[in-house]
């Protein structure tokens, strides 16, 4: 067994790390609290090759693998989530359906802007109805000559309405049962998207809901077979827990190295609170279980390499991440006493992010769901 990163590995996580520390920190208050969409450091990132990590370079992607991509996401929200969620749903949710179902046609049409981070992406699963039941979609498209006509209504979508959004790939009935995966392009007659929601957390980044009346899309955008949709998503889904279980290991590091360096800094009764044995036992159980989670996302990361079944280390790696971080941005907080409830610290940003990591891409309930679906139990 060989725990160590690869040298080109190491390198590209300290390059994202390094990007974050220099251009994200500087301005991840201003814009979590103005809720300010940040073109600026996606442009940035799309320079770096960070908006199409896991996509071959002839499509205009980086080339990287999936450790590699669990690796950027960690460093991106061990500053800021709404930065790394921007990243990990245009890759995970709006990019790699395309890659992995389309067409040779459907890709080299809609894949080169996209790897090349020249446009986002959006993945509409989700509505008023169905959440963790997904099977539940209500939208649906009709055949029409020559295509279908979409009618129904997605929520909470991500990268859904930027200036730069190219499109949505949604699930929608095709049929009694039958559910597909359909691209709709931005600006269709017939597909509008909200303003942007008011959330707890994540404020910078892209979340909208959208509604389909009519909406016409050719033959060509639907997405593989027909009926093929539900097991589709499945697998994207299982993909994209490994993303979002990176972004809860990296906010928990983020979590954790705000109390460090606030404990050494604190004084209280004439010595830093990081020599009071309360204060030692918080960092000391973050930076282990932090450890673990690290391990668990790099394993789930790894398996999808090798190209071997990754699903149940993927929910494992989503649940186990999800309540740590939990856990850690409620030591810090605490850890930093009344200033960690002021908005001028950072805790209280990553405190308000942290959340929907217990709730996106599955509820710990359904990952346990999956969990004991993978281990066979009836």
């Amino acid at each position: 067994m060989d725990f160590d990163l690869t040298s080109e590995h190491e390198l590209f996580r300290d390059t994202v790390r390094a990007f974050a520390l220099d251009r994200i920190a500087p301005v991840a208050e201003e814009l979590d609290r103005e809720g300010r969409f940040p073109y600026e450091l996606v442009e940035e990132m799309a320079a770096l090759g960070l908006m199409g990590i896991p996509f071959p370079e002839e499509l205009g992607g980086a080339g990287g693998d999936t450790l590699a991509y669990a690796l950027a996401i960690e460093e991106l929200a061990r500053i800021d989530s709404s930065v790394a969620i921007t990243v990990a749903a245009h890759t995970s949710l709006g990019t790699m359906p395309i890659y992995l179902f389309g067409t040779d046609a459907q890709k080299q049409r809609w894949l080169p802007p996209l790897a090349r981070g020249e446009r986002l992406a959006a993945f509409g699963l989700t509505e008023p109805e169905a959440g963790s039941d997904a099977g539940a979609t209500r939208t649906t498209a009709t055949p029409v000559d020559g295509g279908w006509s979409i009618d129904g209504a997605k929520a909470f979508i991500t990268n859904s309405g930027t200036d730069i959004t190219q499109c949505v790939t949604i699930t929608a009935l095709t049929g009694e049962g039958e559910v597909s995966n359909l691209i709709v392009e931005n600006g269709t007659p017939g597909y509008e998207v909200s303003p942007p929601l008011h959330k707890m957390g994540w404020k910078a980044s892209d979340t909208r809901s959208l509604s389909f009346t009519g909406c016409i899309v050719p033959d060509e955008n639907l997405l593989g077979g027909r009926g093929q949709g539900f097991h589709q998503f499945l697998q994207i889904l299982d993909g994209g827990r490994i993303s979002v279980a990176a972004m809860s290991v990296g906010l928990a590091q983020g979590a954790y190295d705000l109390a460090y360096a606030y404990a050494r800094e604190r004084h209280q009764f004439g010595r830093p609170i990081s020599s009071f044995q309360a204060i030692q036992f918080k960092l000391a159980d973050m930076a282990t279980e932090i450890e673990a989670a690290r391990g668990l996302v790099w394993k789930a990361a790894w398996l999808k390499d090798q190209g071997r079944p990754f699903a149940l280390a993927a929910a494992m790696a989503k649940l186990y991440t999800g309540e740590l971080s939990n856990r850690a941005v409620n030591a810090s907080l605490q850890i930093h006493g009344g200033y960690g409830f002021m908005d001028e610290f950072p805790i209280s940003r990553l405190y308000r992010d942290q959340k929907i990591l217990e709730i996106g891409e599955g509820t710990n309930e359904v990952q346990r769901m999956v969990i004991a679906r993978q281990l066979g139990l009836p």
